[in-house]
């Protein structure tokens, strides 16, 4: 157990648990979330006095001490996974995460998890999330997707980032190889619901997403039901001669299951390699040659790498931004279809 005493300051929110989010230590490392628990539970005093009612009307002034049990270890185990760690401090850890991988254990992968390598990477640098020993995932990426994921190290800073995707100010883009060039000047994209342009040739698609109909592992397109979505692209480099695949920048405004997957083939742009929403297209050798028909018939999952990842960090308040480039094998799909990798 451990107590954290503090004084309330001057003009405070009405509710105790409003005035404990904005007074409590930040080196406490509690969120708001956490600190309506522990005052439900019996954990806080205000002069002295037991207070169990969030909505207890608290004064300038008041002594506060709050008692937090020590963080439970948690049920998941960690294990001594390989990480390409990009940044790591006090409060958060941001990981490349290699295709393969899934983050969060689940049925049917109940280990070899990036949280099963997080909980053994950070040990006792996890001061717990929930009042467990264990990092707070704020978003993730397909198993079969690469790149950049932040985790929070303390339950403050899983809070506070929470709300930044919470609040899409968190900035997230993706580099993809898909088929076709998801150009301006063809008038098919201009025919599909949900698909329009923007400025510097920026493809926007705004649809809702939810889940398929018959397939519970897939998320389909709808423009009457589901979750508000939208994604932006970029041309990076057209591929092939003539060309018939692309390297693009997508980025979310919003952060659905499998976005930017079903939004590129909703529009005809499929990505390669994807086996869930790709289908079975083919390049042809004459404009990528026997190399680039065989590299593509051969990668064997989406080709999407989560390339920049920029937020606010949780307790300075500096910006931060990160990126990774693109894996290997998706740099050598970029040269067998004539790119640069």
């Amino acid at each position: 157990m451990t107590t954290v005493t503090f004084q309330i300051g001057p003009n405070p929110p009405p509710r105790l648990d409003k005035a404990l989010g904005r007074d409590v230590p930040p080196e406490a490392a509690l969120s708001r979330s956490r600190l309506a628990k522990l005052i439900t539970d019996g954990a806080v005093c205000v002069n002295s006095a037991v207070i169990t009612d969030p909505r207890f009307r608290i004064t300038e002034g008041a002594q506060v001490s709050v008692t937090v049990a020590m963080a439970e270890e948690s049920h998941i185990l960690g294990q001594n996974i390989p990480l390409d760690v990009v940044f790591e401090d006090d409060d958060l850890i941001v990981v490349n995460k290699p295709a393969g991988m899934v983050v969060h254990p689940a049925p049917g992968t109940p280990d070899g998890t990036l949280v099963n390598a997080l909980i053994h990477h950070c040990g006792e640098s996890l001061s717990g999330v929930g009042g467990q020993r264990r990092p707070g995932i704020v978003h993730r990426i397909d198993k079969e997707t690469s790149g950049l994921l932040v985790a929070a190290k303390t339950d403050r800073a899983h809070h506070h980032l929470a709300d930044q995707f919470a609040a899409h100010t968190v900035e997230r883009r993706y580099l993809a190889l898909c088929y076709g060039v998801p150009d301006a000047n063809d008038p098919r994209l201009r025919g599909i619901k949900g698909t329009s342009f923007e400025a510097g040739n920026i493809l926007r698609i705004q649809t809702f997403l939810g889940r398929h109909k018959t397939d519970r592992q897939r998320q389909a397109v709808s423009f009457t039901a589901g979750r508000h979505a939208v994604t932006r692209a970029r041309i990076l480099t057209a591929l092939g001669a003539p060309a018939c695949a692309a390297l693009i920048e997508c980025w979310l405004e919003t952060g659905r299951t499998h976005q930017i997957r079903v939004h590129m083939a909703h529009c005809g742009h499929a990505l390669i390699g994807d086996p869930v929403y790709g289908g079975r297209r083919k390049l042809s050798a004459k404009a990528v040659g026997d190399a680039g028909v065989a590299a593509v018939a051969g990668f064997s999952r989406q080709a999407l790498h989560a390339a920049t990842l920029g937020f606010e960090h949780p307790v300075t308040g500096e910006n931060l931004s990160f990126e990774a480039a693109l894996p290997a094998d998706m740099r050598g799909l970029l040269r067998a279809l004539g790119g640069e990798g």
